[in-house]
């Protein structure tokens, strides 16, 4: 009888193994999906690179849509431009928007040495904002 209780305790050790092994992949894949976060600081506006900072209020859910077409057009535009925000309510981002008199939803651009060149209300797209950054 005691012979079956020695292949199960065999087997435990390459099933735990198994299972974590599982786990850590799982948890691999899914933090590569993440979209990419947004800096929310902004000393980066005038280091010799555009920018573009969209003004974030997590009220609107306009919001989210145009961090996602951020999220595309970054990857299509990578080390082109820097991509920020300035979020409603934190000192940083009421700083820059008062600053150049931002409202909600708004997105900024600067060109490399740091001066604003384009200002407009989202919701734009991927496309949009690669042409509108070119």
């Amino acid at each position: 009888m005691s012979k079956p209780k020695a292949k199960s305790t065999r087997r435990m050790p390459w099933v735990s193994i198994g299972v974590i092994t599982s786990i850590v992949i799982i948890i691999g894949l899914l933090l590569t999906m993440m979209p990419k976060g947004f800096k929310a600081t902004h000393e980066q506006i005038g280091t010799g690179k555009p920018a573009l900072v969209f003004v974030y209020d997590p009220n609107l859910t306009v919001s989210g849509s145009q961090t996602e077409q951020m999220n595309e057009a970054r990857d299509y535009l990578s080390d082109q431009v820097f991509f920020l925000v300035a979020q409603v309510g934190s000192p940083e981002g009421d700083q820059l928007i008062a600053k150049h008199r931002a409202r909600p939803a708004e997105l900024l651009l600067f060109d490399p040495s740091g001066s604003l060149i384009k200002r407009q209300y989202a919701l734009k797209s991927a496309s949009e904002l690669i042409q509108w950054v070119r």
